[in-house]
C-alpha cells in the first residue's frame, strides 16, 4: 500500500477495514480512532507526548464475528508489530505454564522479524549480486579475485574457557588465496558471461559443492535453559558472535546455492544492532497486543474449585497493560504506549467480573453484533478474500469453472444462520463447514471431470436439507 499509515483519516481506516470485514461498524470506528490517536500523539510536544496513554479496547461478541480479524487488519494497515495471544495459556506466577511477560517478548520478536524483513528487502539487489559473484567463483575459480580469510581471533581464548569443546578449531590465522590463471581481460569476459548465465537460470539444475558456516553450540549443561524468549536461554546467542564458525561442505543445486548465498550476503549488509533498536522502538510506540478469550480468566460470582489462578492471571496482566518494562533478549521493551485490544464472548461471565483495576485499563468497550443471513451473503461474495472467490480459484486449478448462482448463495446463508441458531453460534466460521459439505462431491470429482459446473439453490438443498433440518445430526456434521 503506497499511502502512509499516518495519512489515513478514521473514515478512511474504516473504509479499508470494510474491504475485508463485514459489518461491526462500532468496533471499526473504535480501532480507527485508536490508530489515528497514535499519529496525533506523535505531533505533540515531548513533555505532553509521554503522558498520553493509549485507550485500550475491549471487544465483546461471540466467536466468528470479526474481532481478531479487525485487530489483525488494523496492524497490517498501520505497519505495526502485532501478536495475538490467548489469555487462557497464561498462569499465575507459581503455577506451571507461561508467564504473562512472554507476550511482550513475543511482540519484540515480531517487531525484529518485521524490521529485519524490511532491511532485507532494501538490500535484496546487492545481496543478489553478491550471491551471483560467489557462484561464479565456484563455477570458474580461475577467474576469482584473490582474497584472504582470517580465522576467528577468539577461538584460542574460548578454547581455554570451555575446554575441549573447541579443540578442533583453528587456533592461528590461516590464509587461503585463489590466483587468477587467466589474463585479466579474458577473466573479465568469462565472469561477465557466467554471471549472465547464472542470472537467467541457465545453471539452476547443476549441482555444485559449497561451504556454509554453522554456529557452534555451547556444551550441554554449560548454561541453563529457560522459557523460550526469556533471558535464561539466550546466553548462547549472546556468545554466538564470539564462537568460531563451523564450516560444512554441502552439495546443492545452483538455484539452492543462490538462495543460501543471498541470505548470507544480506546478513553481512544488515546492521542487526540497528535492527533491534528500531524494532524495540517500533514495538513500544506502535505495537498491538490482541488478548483473546479474556472472559475465560474473568472470575465468576460464587465460583468454586481449582480456578484460583484466574484472578492471579488478571493481576499479572495488569502491570503489563498499565505500562512496565520487560527484559527481552533484544533489550528492554516498555509497554507504556503499546495498544492492547482484549476480546471475549462473555457468555457466562461479564466484563464487570474482571478485577476493577483491569477494567479501568480498557476504557473503550464495543459490542460486536451476531451475523445475520444477509451478512453471510455479503461475506460469501463481496470482501477481497470472499469465500466463493476462494473456492472458485481452488477448483479452477483443476480446470473447473464453478458458477454459484445468487439463489444458491442465499440458501447457503440461510442454512448457516439456521444451524448457528439451533446449535452453537460460531459466526462466519459456520460458512466454511457448510461450503465444504456443499462442494465435497465436486471437489472430489474435479480432476477427472473439469468443465463448467453450476450450483443452484436446488443443489444446495439436496446436499444439506436432510442434515440442516435435523438439529441432532447438524450438531455433529455442520
Amino acid at each position: 500500500m503506497t499511502k502512509a499509515a499516518q495519512d489515513f483519516t478514521p473514515r478512511e481506516i474504516v473504509a479499508e477495514l470494510d474491504r475485508y470485514i463485514v459489518g461491526q461498524g462500532d468496533a471499526k470506528r473504535a480501532v480507527a480512532v485508536a490508530m489515528r490517536n497514535r499519529y496525533r500523539r506523535e505531533r505533540l510536544p515531548e513533555n505532553v507526548r509521554k503522558e498520553v496513554a493509549p485507550k485500550n479496547i475491549l471487544m465483546i461478541g461471540p466467536t466468528g464475528v470479526g474481532k481478531t480479524e479487525i485487530a489483525r487488519r488494523l496492524a497490517t494497515l498501520a505497519g505495526a508489530p502485532f501478536i495475538k495471544v490467548e489469555a487462557t495459556k497464561y498462569t499465575e506466577v507459581g503455577y506451571v505454564g507461561r508467564d504473562v511477560e512472554s507476550m511482550v517478548r513475543d511482540l519484540a520478536e515480531a517487531a525484529v522479524r518485521m524490521v529485519s524483513d524490511e532491511r532485507r528487502a532494501e538490500v535484496r539487489e546487492a545481496a543478489e549480486q553478491g550471491a551471483v559473484e560467489r557462484i561464479v567463483d565456484i563455477l570458474h575459480p580461475e577467474t576469482r579475485v584473490p582474497q584472504a580469510q582470517q580465522a576467528n581471533p577468539f577461538a584460542a581464548s574460548l578454547g581455554s574457557i570451555f575446554g575441549n569443546a573447541f579443540a578442533n578449531q583453528p587456533q592461528q590465522a590461516a590464509t587461503q588465496t585463489a590466483t587468477r590463471t587467466l589474463p585479466d581481460e579474458e577473466a573479465v569476459r568469462v565472469r561477465a558471461s557466467a554471471k549472465a548465465d547464472v542470472e537467467r537460470g541457465f545453471f539452476d539444475v547443476r549441482v555444485i559443492e559449497i561451504e556454509v558456516e554453522e554456529a557452534q553450540q555451547l556444551p550441554i549443561g554449560l548454561i541453563g535453559g529457560g522459557e523460550p524468549g526469556g533471558m535464561g536461554g539466550d546466553m548462547s546467542e549472546m556468545l554466538g558472535g564470539l564462537l568460531p564458525k563451523k564450516r560444512v561442505q554441502k552439495k546443492v543445486t545452483v538455484a539452492e546455492a543462490r538462495r543460501i548465498f543471498v541470505q548470507h550476503e544480506a546478513d553481512k549488509l544488515i546492521d542487526m544492532e540497528a535492527v533491534k533498536r528500531e524494532a524495540l522502538r517500533r514495538a513500544g510506540e506502535h505495537g498491538i497486543i490482541f488478548i483473546d478469550e479474556i472472559d475465560k480468566v474473568a472470575g465468576r460470582e460464587g465460583s468454586r474449585g481449582p480456578d484460583v489462578s484466574r484472578e492471579g492471571v488478571q493481576r499479572d496482566i495488569l502491570p503489563i497493560v498499565e505500562g512496565s518494562t520487560v527484559q527481552t533478549k533484544h533489550g528492554p521493551l516498555s509497554t507504556d504506549h503499546v495498544l492492547f485490544i482484549a476480546a471475549g464472548a462473555f457468555h457466562v461471565s461479564k466484563p464487570s467480573d474482571l478485577i476493577p483495576e483491569l477494567q479501568g485499563r480498557f476504557p473503550v468497550r464495543v459490542e460486536l453484533d451476531s451475523l445475520t443471513a444477509a451478512d453471510f451473503e455479503i461475506i460469501l461474495t463481496q470482501p477481497e478474500n470472499a469465500l466463493i472467490g476462494q473456492y472458485k480459484a481452488l477448483l479452477g486449478a483443476d480446470g473447473v469453472d464453478l458458477d454459484v448462482t445468487a439463489d444458491a448463495i442465499a440458501e447457503i446463508a440461510q442454512i448457516a444462520m439456521r444451524v448457528n441458531e439451533q446449535t452453537e453460534n460460531i459466526g462466519a466460521r459456520r460458512l466454511h463447514t457448510v461450503l465444504e459439505r456443499v462442494l465435497d462431491e465436486i471437489a472430489f470429482r474435479a480432476p477427472e471431470e473439469g468443465g463448467k459446473i453450476v450450483i443452484d439453490a436446488a443443489y444446495v438443498s439436496a446436499r444439506l436439507e436432510s442434515i440442516a433440518g435435523n438439529s441432532d445430526l447438524s450438531s455433529y456434521i455442520l
